[in-house]
Order: C-alpha cells, then structure tokens, then sequence
C-alpha cells in the first residue's frame, strides 16, 4: 500500500497520541483535555490559527500552503468524543474513566487528522488554506451542527469538507464510499399510552393501558412493511417498554415506550413521524384510553457531494489500489450538517477484523494510521497542487 513515507516514520508519535486518548476518554461536550490537547499540538506544529471553543469545544485550525493563487480553502473534520460505555478491552492503555471509552474510534480519528496536520505544517506542499476541524459531541449531541452554528464555515471560508471514519470488517488500509445519500437520519419517539389502572383479577374494571402499548410496538412495524415503498430503507425499532406498576396484580395506569427511527429519504421521514401519531391515537381510541406521543428529529441525512465523492474515491484508490462501494449505513453521522452548508464527502477507511464499534471490546486499529493519514494529506495536496 503506497503511504506516504514520512505516515510510516510519525506512526509510532501518532499511536501514541492515540492511546493517550482511549486512556482518557471524555463524552459530548466535555472534551476539554482533548480539545486542550489538540490545540497544543495545533500550535507546536506551527499552524498560522488555532482557535478554540467553536461548538462549545470544538477546536479549528489553519495551516498555510507555500502560496495561495488558488483562493481555495478545504475543511478536514475528525470527531473527539468517547461513548458512555465500560470497556472490555483489556489493553493496557484502556479507558482510566469508569462507564466511558473511545467505542467508535474517534481517538484514531483525531490522532490521524492531527498527524495529516502535522505533515501538512512541515510541507505546506499545496496552493491554498487547510481548515481542520475537531468536533465533539457527535455521539448524539450535534456538535457538527453546533459548530456550523458557530459561524465556522464563514468565518474561515471554508469551501470544501471532508470527513472520515473507521470501519470494522473492512481490510486494514483500505477504502469505501458511495455517492448520495449514505448515512440514515436519526429520530426518536417517545409514547406514553394512558388508560384506568386497576386489579389485574379485574380487567374489566380498567383501561388496560400495557395491552394498548404492546399492541402500538407490533402495528409500527407496519410502517416500514406496509406504508413504505418498498425500495426506501426504513427502520422503527421499539427499544424501552416501562410500566408505571412492578406488581404482579396491577394493571398500570401508563406505559412508555421509546424508540428510533433511521430513514434515507426526507418524504419517508416525514410518513415515519405521520404515521407513528396515527397508528398511537388510533389504538389509544380503540381501547378507550389517551396517548402522548412525541416524535424529535436528530441528525439528517447525510449526503456525499458527487463530484467530491469521485475525487476522494480517487485519492484512496490512489493509497490502496481501490475503493470499494460502500453499503447503505442506517446509523446516523452529524458530518451531515457539514455537508449540507459545504459540498464534500466521507469514506471509510478499513480497521480490520475487530469488534464492531459502540462494543465495550471494540479498539481501533493503528495500522489503519498511515493510510488514513495519507488520505488527509493526499486530499490537500491533489485538491489544491502547488503552485510551479
């Protein structure tokens, strides 16, 4: 795999940032000794700005290229923040926090963009400005958006995005991405059926409110199986059940269900979130009872830009002889509010055969870190060629 030589000698710099990191994971927003990490290192590697607390934070840097005729600008973005998951791992650089670990390989990714912007620092071999970006709280918090929020895009001119994830299963090294449509919009919704509580020996004296809930939990599988076009992904999974009773012989007055919806598509998002209040009200009246439902839109869609995602095929085939065509990924990515204020795109790059990420024995692989960071460096480098 032709990497870039100067990757094969910081690798081992690199691996160690890296478990500096998993050894001290930090959730959401709190990532303030990640985010005070990578601004110190930012700095020591010579970059032109580093600024600090954009997205709460979130920390940006600016590199220079040995000129700038080109007026271009490209933001590269890794996320920093851990899970709130015990690791399993047994590494002896495991997670020292109780109850969090870097479970999705986001200590890789802010260790390989910080090696890219090392390199990057050093060479300053293309035309034009480097924006890399270091988000927290993608792990359900929207720090991309909070950071787009922030002004980001504008306030560096930002022209172009990219984005880059680790994936178990895929050989270490090597590369996928599709074009359009590529990561789920991520909903959640919360029921509460409410009917008259009572003796369980006296059913006939209640609303029996756990019977209307089980029944809501069968009839919104039909969303996906009878109201969808069949050619558009669906997903609604019930995931909590709670009754407002633990006793043998009561029937309880609430029961609360909660779950999530993934779709790819923005007209089958908005059938998920008319249907789930349809199907709800109309079993709440078939049983003479009331129902609460509440329905929050997360993360959009997010979407590869065409033609960018031709050039970053192009750069990974570039790295590893190929890049495959990735699958439909129904988990959510909040890179895809970067890419609704930017053109770009976001790959994959292979972490090998490991447990899957969001696994208390997932751990990212630092093979994987040469080949990554080439893709970062190759991206500024092709994008924008120095000038002759």
């Amino acid at each position: 795999m032709p990497v870039k030589n100067r990757f094969a000698e910081l690798q081992d710099e690199i691996t160690a940032w890296r478990r500096d990191l998993h050894e001290n994971p930090e959730i959401l927003f709190e990532t303030h000794r990640t985010s005070a990490m990578v601004a110190e290192k930012l700095r020591e590697f010579g970059c032109e700005e580093v600024v600090e607390g954009i997205g709460r934070t979130g920390v940006v840097g600016v590199i220079k290229g040995k000129s700038d005729a080109s007026g271009k600008v490209i933001g590269l973005r890794a996320d920093m923040d851990a899970l709130p998951i015990h690791e399993e791992t047994g590494v002896d650089y495991a997670s020292k926090t109780p109850g969090a670990m870097h479970a999705c390989g986001h200590d890789g990714h802010t260790a390989m963009l910080l090696g890219a912007a090392k390199y990057l620092s050093e060479t300053r071999n293309f035309d034009g400005t480097v924006v890399v970006i270091f988000q927290p709280a993608e792990e359900g918090g929207g720090g991309g958006k909070e950071m787009c929020d922030d002004g980001m895009m504008d306030r560096w001119g930002v022209q172009e995005v990219y984005g880059m994830h680790n994936w178990p299963g895929y050989p270490v090294g090597e590369f996928a991405i599709r074009s359009g449509a590529f990561f789920a919009a991520t909903d959640q919704f919360d029921i509460t059926f409410t009917g008259r509580g009572g003796h369980a020996a006296k059913p006939q004296e209640t609303v029996d409110s756990t019977v209307m809930a089980a029944q809501a939990v069968l009839a919104l599988q039909t969303i996906a199986s009878r109201n969808a076009d069949p050619v558009h992904q669906i997903v609604v999974s019930v995931t909590s059940f709670e009754t407002s009773s633990n006793a043998f012989n009561v029937i309880p007055e609430r029961v609360r269900i909660k779950g999530t919806v993934r779709t790819m598509d923005k007209g089958i998002r908005d059938l998920a979130e008319q249907r789930i209040g349809e199907v709800c009200t109309g079993i709440a009246a078939t049983f003479g009872g009331a129902v609460d439902v509440k329905y929050m839109r997360g993360y959009p869609v997010m979407v590869n830009h065409d033609d960018q995602t031709e050039f970053a095929a192009e750069v990974a085939r570039g790295i590893a002889g190929d890049c495959e065509e990735a699958p439909l990924v129904m988990g959510g990515e909040d890179f895809a509010y970067m890419l609704e204020e930017r053109p770009g795109a976001y790959i994959l790059v292979g972490n090998g055969d490991t447990a899957a990420v969001h696994h208390p024995k997932y751990n990212f692989n630092d093979d994987a870190i040469p080949a990554g960071c080439s893709w970062w460096a190759e991206v500024v480098e092709k994008r924008m060629p120095a000038a002759n």
